[in-house]
């Protein structure tokens, strides 16, 4: 006897034996119990969600002998005719391979003629959406004006496709991706009424590879089975797919922390000699990163109840949102641009190369300086502020040192607040923690402790990771450990920043192009000759 695929042998022939897709099966079953069937439907969804299923299954709830009931018997002869492909009343049809209006037009010639054995006439047409726009006017009438013996059922992946008076004269029915755990479960089922093995890791595993279709799950468990000799394991699964094991991710992830490019490249030579796709890695890193950015800004709480996140929370607290997103860029970009490297894996060091090459501030990489032996290993990360401030002394304005500027201790440089918007530039921050710090101001200098003080309107920077990042900026350009205390105040209480001393600046420059506007003589006289004025809200200054 030949072997019967388990996606088939275990195909639902009932709506309670359909995993998934409750809104449909409570609509269908609704209108069932109450006589209210509808002429035409379509259902629409991405591969292996139950499109054809559904149709066949309410194809056999139309024609069941014991009556048009929301669960068929399955044993009586329609039922039986229905589940082995035999019934002559239902005819299915694949549009992909019938587009001719030829086609069509010869499929329904014979609409008009009564049901052979069964109740209704049913037209099952699947991928409808190939049909020619010839095929969908031939269509038109008949889909409008039916037999009442005649049902049409449609499924298609594609429904963007379909005219809009093909959709308007049909019941339309979304079916959704299936949950990873849903399917994990079904196969869990399977797996068991088989007598088969098959460590729960792995099935998780496929779960997550069939990215929401429960045929793909299963023809990947037959797969699986196949591979491993009916025992399917975990490692056997990640072989089978090609994908890495978490560990791998979790150290790319840590040269990225550490900023450690010779420790990248060490792990990429362990990873060649699995031979990956390094397309898929890439797309593994960029999912991770997106996870991170998830946690970061929305909490761990906002993940999808599918994700396996545990190994790399660390990794929330060892980047920036910042430094996420210009990964996550890096890391789409290259895996799109990868067929244009020299060979894969060239591509994928370049991409994990430029994510530390691209790393602002303290995340850059500074590569060591050539020696007499050759060129040193990659040196740990160094922040900017702090090569700047080795190279040169910050700026500091010149009448800073008549005003009250208060010493530190450990550096000997000195903080006061006439003098804090020129250290603020010299941190070079970016992002949100630059915004943090272009709009503090210097209330207090202590041994070991600033306090700033920023006004009401900027009080939603103030979260700690951004509190965080602003301390150790500070701490790392002065020299010592420091705890950075910030008060929020109303706006006209706030001091000097580098933002308000900005605007002021960027005042002065507008007033003084009105003022040049309006005092210039060839502008006054045009103004007086032709009656007209200067719409100022137009003046912009030079600079």
């Amino acid at each position: 006897m030949s072997y019967l695929a388990l996606a088939r042998k275990w195909r639902p022939g009932t709506f309670e034996d359909l995993v998934g897709q409750a809104h449909v099966v409570k609509a269908l079953v609704n209108s069932l119990e109450s006589d209210r069937v509808h002429h035409a439907y379509l259902f629409s969804g991405t591969r292996g969600v139950g499109k054809t299923t559904i149709a066949r299954i309410l194809a056999k709830a139309l024609n069941c002998e014991e009556g048009v009931r929301a669960e068929p018997c399955g044993k009586c002869s329609a039922c039986v005719a229905i589940d082995e492909g035999r019934f002559v009343d239902l005819i299915e049809v694949d549009a992909a391979s019938r587009t001719r209006v030829d086609d069509t037009r010869e499929l329904l010639d014979n609409v008009q003629y009564a049901p052979t054995n069964g109740r209704f006439k049913v037209y099952l047409i699947d991928e409808v959406h190939m049909l020619s726009t010839h095929s969908f006017n031939a269509l038109l009438k008949t889909l409008e004006e039916p037999p009442p013996h005649v049902k049409f059922l449609f499924a298609t992946t594609d429904p963007q496709k379909l005219p809009i008076t093909v959709l308007s004269r049909c019941l339309q029915f979304n079916l959704k991706r299936l949950p990873t755990a849903q399917i994990a479960d079904r196969m869990s089922e399977i797996v068991a009424a088989e007598q088969l093995s098959a460590e729960p890791a792995a099935i998780q595993r496929l779960a997550r590879a069939a990215a929401g279709s429960m045929r793909d799950a299963l023809s990947l468990l037959d797969q699986g089975l196949v591979f491993g000799g009916n025992e399917l394991t975990d490692q056997d699964a990640a072989e089978m797919l090609g994908s890495l094991d978490q560990r791998h991710i979790r150290e790319l992830f840590g040269g990225l922390a550490a900023g450690d490019a010779a420790g990248l490249m060490a792990v990429i030579r362990t990873l060649d000699e699995m031979v990956p796709d390094y397309a898929a890695v890439l797309t593994d890193l960029a999912a991770t990163l997106q996870q991170l950015a998830v946690v970061q800004l929305a909490g761990i709480d906002s993940l999808d109840p599918d994700t396996e996140f545990g190994e790399f929370e660390e990794f929330a607290s060892s980047f920036s949102p910042e430094l996420i997103q210009l990964f996550y860029e890096i890391a789409v970009a290259g895996r799109r641009d990868l067929y244009l490297a020299p060979d894969p894996r060239l591509g994928f060091e370049m991409c994990l190369l430029r994510m530390l090459a691209f790393a602002p501030g303290d995340a850059a990489v500074v590569p060591a300086a050539p020696t007499a032996g050759g060129v040193q290993a990659a040196k740990k990360p160094v922040n900017k502020p702090e090569a700047q401030s080795a190279a040169k002394p910050a700026a500091v304005p010149a009448q800073a040192a008549a005003q009250s500027a208060q010493q530190s201790p450990a550096t000997g440089k000195q903080v006061s607040a006439a003098d804090w918007p020129a250290l603020i530039n010299s941190l070079q921050l970016s992002g949100m923690a630059g915004q943090l710090a272009q709009n503090s101001a210097l209330v207090k200098r202590e041994p070991g402790h600033i306090t700033l003080s920023v006004d009401d309107s900027n009080g939603h920077l103030l979260s700690d990771n951004l509190k965080n990042r602003l301390t150790k900026a500070l701490s790392d350009y002065l020299g010592e450990e420091l705890r950075v205390t910030i008060d929020v105040v109303v706006k006209k209480e706030a001091g000097d920043t580098v933002a308000r001393r900005e605007a002021s600046q960027q005042q002065q420059a507008l007033d003084d192009a009105r003022l040049d506007i309006n005092t210039d003589k060839n502008v006054r006289d045009m103004m007086e000759l032709m009656d007209a004025s200067v719409d100022e809200a137009s003046i912009k200054p030079l600079n």
